[in-house]
Parts: C-alpha cells; structure tokens; sequence
C-alpha cells in the first residue's frame, strides 16, 4: 500500500513513522526546507519530499496517481481542503483523509469537496476525555444510514442491574446486538454466558429508537 501525507509536522511526522513500521510505503510532504531535513534523518524507511502539496506537479512527481490514499494533515485547514480536492477531483486517489484544525470548518470536509474522511481533532479529544468520564453514561462512536443507527458505548455502573448477570439474562431491545465486551483493556467476544462486571465496557449496535432503552440496562437504577 502506497500513502502520501502532506503535512510534515508531529501528526504527519508520527503517521508517517506508524504507516511505514506497519509496512506501508509512505511519501511524506513537506513545505518547509529545514523541517525537511530533519524528517529525513528521524523517519526511517520514509521517503520526503520537499514542496506545497497545493501544487498538483508536485503530487504528480511524489507518484500519486499510484497512491492508495493520500492524507492531508497540516495544520492549515484551507491547505488541507485543497490537497483533497485534488487528490479527490485531479488524479482520482481511492481514500482521502483530512485534518481538520478548526471544528468551525468541518461542514466543509465532504466528500463533495473531496475528503472522505475528515478527521476533527478537537471532536475526537473531546471524545476520548467523555469516554474516561463515561461511568454509567453511554456515547455515540459511530452513526450507520444517516444516523438509523449507531455503534455505542457505554460502562457497566457498579449498580446496574446488569452486574452479575450474563448476556442471556438480559432482555435486549429488538433491534440492538452487543458487539464486543472490553474488560480490563482486553476485547472480550461476547456469548450469552458471558457475565458482566462493573467498570465492563459494553459496545453495541442498535437503532436510534432503541439506545435509550439499551442505555438503562448498564446504569444505575434512578432514586425515588
């Protein structure tokens, strides 16, 4: 697999280095000339070329009409827009991936405007310091057919009514299936004897209508 990534500063510079470890062929570009220099003696087995990827002969010299996918990750969002839409729209690169630094523009990441997946930073931050809060209370990591469905989270509270019951016992919600159990940091595939304990991480897949009755099996029963 061939990627460029157009961006050479600590996002690229550690995509870069976590691609090419996992066996990727990797093309980093980057604009400035002394950070050039410096890329190229730390990231071994990536190759980096110096240039805007705003400048469609540079991306035809940096191979990417071969390329699979080409992520656009400096930390100007106008840069990474129009590295997308020419990857996207000029030379038909399968996967394109953006950074977005502004949570204000990513109405504009959009496939219309090239980018396939728009990577909102401050989004997924907030996302990961919810999760550490989460104890009892269930978040959203992925919506299915325009938000019909969505793959969730939530943690056991230590006095669910679900603590020290298994899978079987428990009355699902029709339309919602448990994808995976995460205890202790180990990934747990779930079967109907498989019992829970608090602080267990439940991931689930389940329409809309039915999340909030899915949500109240893991937390704690409401006073009064």
């Amino acid at each position: 697999m061939f990627v460029i990534i157009v961006g050479g500063g600590k996002v690229g510079a550690h995509l870069a280095r976590l691609l090419s470890r996992g066996g990727k062929r990797v093309l980093l570009v980057e604009e400035r000339r002394e950070l050039c220099a410096e890329l190229s003696g730390g990231l071994e087995g990536v190759q980096v070329l110096q240039g805007s990827g705003c400048d469609p002969r540079l991306l035809e010299l940096a191979g990417v009409r071969e390329a699979d996918a080409v992520a656009a990750v400096t930390g100007t969002d106008e840069v990474n827009l129009v590295v997308a839409g020419l990857a996207h729209a000029e030379f038909r690169v399968r996967r394109v991936i953006a950074r977005v630094n502004d949570p204000k523009h990513l109405w504009l990441f959009t496939p219309k405007l090239g980018v396939d997946v728009a990577l909102n930073q401050a989004d997924i931050l907030a996302h990961l310091i919810a999760e550490e809060m989460s104890l009892g209370e269930m978040i959203t990591l992925l919506k299915l057919r325009k938000g019909e469905y969505s793959l969730v989270e939530e943690k056991v509270h230590p006095r669910s009514g679900a603590v020290g019951r298994s899978i079987a016992e428990l009355t699902l919600p029709a339309e919602s299936v448990i994808a995976a159990v995460i205890r202790g940091g180990r990934l747990i595939v779930p079967r109907g004897n498989l019992v829970f304990e608090p602080g267990d991480e439940v991931l689930a897949l389940a329409h809309a209508r039915e999340i909030p009755k899915l949500s109240a099996l893991w937390r704690a029963p409401q006073a009064g």
